[in-house]
């Protein structure tokens, strides 16, 4: 079963977040209100023309935790059988060497401590291994601890895999950081931590969060003491920085996962940070087991990755024409001009929706962020926004708020895009379809972001849920990119009309009405 919505657990776990001044390499940056004064900018990942202002660091401690009589057999779950999620039925996986890996049918099968398997079952309600966690965790918790490339849909249990894989590997015993996990935004990072405080909460084992931060002075983090938390989960220049100053030792890190390992590795996103910190890693703990996840790798990344993992590790792919969700209906609307687009995210995407749940619009650049959310609360529509432009406290309370169902519609360039996990979410708008980033004007043929779509989508019908996903297409070149979208995943997308009834009839063949 893949994982349920999770919040922290602070009162039971141990999470210093912490930061450095100058976080530079990371694209980990958010707006909610008014815009900041004008400023040169330059287009980050996640936000198109987003220059992060410089955020000095914060530390946040809270007590460990450690309940060492644990009586497993209370706990046992009797329905055991395997779990054959058609969503992930297409699922291939290629292993190398000689070791021989079972499919799990239950987490007992892992061999796991009976402290994870409380924490399993108990704080995060699971019942038994989805598809993904079935073929991959006996990979990752199987000596020789091969290094694994696994691919897969989003919401299918991804953060599960990686989260016991280092859950597993580290020792409490040893107070020094043994498992690392690198995260391309501040969000995802502090989500991974939420679900980590979650499934680790028996265990005794402490943690930390390396993300950047405003509350302390840029000097805190040279006058700290070095880092003695087993797992330390992290944006890649924050954790490089620590690493620098030899306040992040990794002599004996067993275990190095990138999620969102596409983007971590691609040329125009962070790679050069993190080969930089595999490379360090490696100069001491050569056996070091690298786990890279995503739930999309472009022919370039996989090429790339192929080549960096040592003696090819293990891989797990999907192919690109069954990585559409099925059970999220995608459509889209065709608007004659930005205005329409306007009224349809009032007359249908509030009003219509006031049953649904909860809605994302997915807009390109944060200055569509600022006009879309003014026109809206202008006119009495209550919308939060996140994008590259206010502090990351601000970040946290948007975020905060939106998972906590406070509010109902959030408006988000693609920093949200990638992993963040709201399961109440069912209803995805793409204001904006997202493209290849290019600069200058527009006298080529546009290119779309197939992999950002993939993952925008994906913030709807988690973990196998109900969900839609309207497209508005403005002109020829939004025309042109839906078109692309759809060969590309060979799977066309129902256009629906501008009226309520026909609205209402795309959200009841979504099973959301």
């Amino acid at each position: 079963m893949a994982e349920t919505d999770t919040s922290a657990d602070t009162a039971n776990a141990t999470i210093e977040t912490a930061a450095q001044p100058n976080d530079n390499s990371s694209s980990d940056t958010a707006t909610s209100a008014p815009p900041p004064p004008a400023k040169p900018e330059s287009k980050r990942w996640a936000d198109e023309e987003d220059d992060p202002p410089e955020e000095p660091e914060k530390k946040n401690d809270a007590p460990s935790i450690s309940e060492p009589e644990v009586n497993v057999a209370e706990l046992k779950i009797t329905e055991n059988k395997f779990l054959d999620d058609p969503e992930d039925s297409n699922i291939s996986a290629v292993t190398t060497g000689d070791t021989p890996y079972t499919s799990a049918s239950s987490f007992e099968d892992l061999n796991l401590s009976p402290e994870v398997l409380k924490g399993l079952y108990v704080e995060m309600g699971f019942k038994k291994p989805s598809k993904v966690q079935a073929i991959t965790l006996p990979m990752i918790l199987t000596p020789p601890y091969k290094d694994l490339i696994a691919q897969a849909h989003n919401g299918s249990g991804k953060t599960t895999c990686f989260v016991l894989g280092m859950l597993s590997r580290v020792d409490p015993n040893v107070k020094a950081p043994q498992a690392l996990c690198i995260c391309p935004t501040r969000e995802l990072a502090i989500q991974n931590m939420e679900v980590l405080q979650k499934m680790g909460k028996y265990t005794g084992i402490n943690a930390e969060c390396a993300v950047p931060s405003e509350r302390t002075s840029s000097t805190s983090i040279q006058s700290r003491a070095p880092v003695s938390a087993q797992i330390v989960i992290g944006t890649p220049g924050t954790i490089k920085k620590w690493m620098s100053i030899k306040k992040l030792g990794v002599s004996r890190v067993k275990i190095l996962v990138f999620d969102e390992a596409d983007y971590m590795l691609a040329k125009d996103g962070f790679q050069d940070d993190s080969l930089r910190i595999k490379k360090d890693i490696e100069r001491f703990s050569p056996h070091c087991q690298v786990l890279l996840f995503s739930a999309t790798f472009n022919e370039i990344v996989t090429n790339f990755v192929s080549r960096v993992i040592k003696g090819g590790g293990n891989k797990l792919f999907v192919k690109k024409e069954e990585l559409s969700l099925e059970g999220v209906k995608q459509y889209k609307v065709y608007c004659p001009d930005e205005l329409t687009k306007i009224e349809i995210i009032k007359s249908k995407i509030f009003e219509l929706g006031e049953n649904l749940g909860q809605r994302i619009i997915f807009v390109r650049t944060k200055n569509s962020a600022r006009m879309l959310h003014q026109t809206l609360v202008e006119d009495g529509y209550a919308v939060t926004t996140i994008q590259g432009a206010l502090t990351v406290e601000d970040r946290d309370k948007i975020v905060k708020e939106f998972k906590d169902g406070l509010t109902q519609v959030l408006i988000s360039t693609d920093l949200l895009a990638r992993g963040f996990d709201q399961q109440q979410v069912n209803c995805v708008v793409n204001y904006d379809l997202p493209i290849k980033y290019t600069s200058g004007p527009r006298t080529h043929e546009p290119e779309p972001d197939y992999e950002v779509y993939l993952h925008r989508i994906g913030r709807a019908g988690r973990f196998g849920r109900k969900g839609a996903v309207f497209n508005l297409i403005c002109g020829d070149w939004d025309e042109l990119i839906m078109s692309k979208i759809e060969q590309y995943f060979n799977s066309p997308v129902t256009e629906v009309q501008n009226t309520e009834e026909s609205f209402e009839g795309a959200l009841k063949s979504a099973g959301l009405l």
